[in-house]
């Protein structure tokens, strides 16, 4: 059976634009997808989904490699990613202060912005002594387990923090995840008094980090710097008492130049 977005009630709603970017979503995490496992991802008929993939397939968006193979998202896909990162300031101005703060730090440090109830890696700069873990640049991480996210929400209203928090699907990735809203929040008032959240393997085993929000001009976080602590050579302590100052100072910075440029 096919979907019926509510969306669909609007006349001005694109309900064929809509299914094409649908499909182009249902790659997110997967090489290649059948007509079936495109048809299934979007609640669609075989036939229907036929005929999206078709189109996107003479429009470039998609290909198969080989006749009977599966369908493989193309190149082209970066034109549209590269569009974004090209005219996002945030992303323009922050490569200079992620480059200081990881000199700073000797440490990984990443720029992420909110999407969703995740956190998307827009930009990165790479320590000599990175341990490698495979995130790359506009990967998703959830908010409420991570220290971007959680020094993401920590500058948001605490209503709009908690909505987000239970719109999300709060999973275990670790045993040392908190997925209780309640204790979230908490944590989320200690971030906002320290200007900085922190994340001790909830997300990733051996992986620890330190966050800090950028805000906006109007006083709302625009997305979150962190720098990466492996757990190898840190304690959550001497983290926090080290490179949070640094985080803080970068995110700032990160801020400052943003108005500059708007």
């Amino acid at each position: 059976m096919e979907t019926t977005p509510p969306e669909r009630n609007d006349p001005l709603f694109n309900t064929s634009l809509d299914k094409g970017l649908a499909v182009l979503s249902a790659f997110r995490g997967r090489r290649s997808l059948s007509l079936r496992e495109v048809a299934e991802a979007l609640g669609i008929t075989k036939s229907s989904a036929q005929r999206i993939v078709y189109t996107l397939e003479k429009l470039g968006f998609v290909r198969r490699p080989e006749p009977g193979a599966k369908y493989q998202l193309t190149l082209k896909m970066m034109e549209l990613g590269f569009a974004y990162l090209s005219n996002d300031s945030l992303i323009e101005v922050g490569g200079a202060f992620l480059s200081e703060l990881t000199n700073a730090t000797g440490e990984t440090c990443n720029l992420t912005e909110p999407l969703e109830t995740n956190m998307v890696y827009v930009s990165r700069v790479v320590s000599p002594q990175f341990i490698p873990i495979h995130l790359a640049i506009g990967s998703r991480i959830p908010m409420y387990c991570t220290a971007s996210g959680r020094a993401y929400l920590s500058a948001l209203p605490e209503e709009e923090a908690l909505a987000l928090i239970t719109a999300s699907p709060l999973e275990k990735h670790t045993y040392w995840t908190e997925t209780d809203p309640e204790k979230i929040m908490m944590l989320l008032v200690q971030a906002k008094r320290d200007g900085f959240a922190s994340n001790k393997e909830e997300y990733i085993l051996g992986d620890m980090t330190i966050g800090a929000p950028v805000m906006g001009r109007s006083g709302r976080p625009l997305g979150a710097v962190h720098v990466v602590a492996p757990t190898s050579r840190w304690t959550l302590e001497s983290a926090c008492a080290k490179l949070a100052p640094h985080v803080i100072k970068s995110a700032r910075g990160i801020g400052t130049a943003v108005h500059a440029a708007t």
